[in-house]
């Protein structure tokens, strides 16, 4: 018996739906990446991307359990010395709230060149507009 291995011919993407509408951050960061993953496939092979596309709308209407909106702090580094910049959890849902979910996905993520690609077919939005209904995405069930 020999095991199987997705080959890129063999894959077929759908592409998902997520509200984050009074979403938690973190439970809904991890079914995103397992669905960019694949994992959700019986093709998944670790190696490949056989994962799918998310599109994500109202982003800025996630919550935060505890105290984190006011104490979660994301750091950042220019490259430069002095160059170490911090914003609050609160600071980045108001600038670009995007970013919040984003940043929670891609700390899931393989951290190479695979993981990479597989971020490219994340799609957020902070309204609840998106140019993607051609693509006729699915709404995933899922636990929040």
């Amino acid at each position: 018996m020999k095991t199987y291995s997705a080959k890129s011919g063999d894959i077929t993407r759908e592409w998902y739906l997520y509200d984050a509408d009074g979403q938690v951050l973190g439970r809904l960061a991890s079914d995103i990446a397992r669905r960019l993953k694949g994992k959700n496939s019986p093709l998944y092979t670790p190696h490949v991307d056989t994962g799918d596309f998310v599109v994500v709308i109202n982003a800025e209407k996630i919550t935060l359990t505890g105290r984190k909106r006011a104490e979660k702090v994301y750091y950042r580094h220019s490259g430069y010395p002095g160059g170490l910049k911090s914003a609050t959890a609160r600071d980045v849902l108001e600038k670009k709230p995007e970013n919040l979910l984003r940043m929670a996905v891609r700390g899931m993520l393989p951290k190479n060149t695979l993981g990479r690609k597989m971020l490219k077919k994340l799609k957020i939005y902070a309204g609840s507009e998106h140019p993607h209904g051609a693509q006729l995405p699915k709404i995933p069930e899922y636990k929040s």
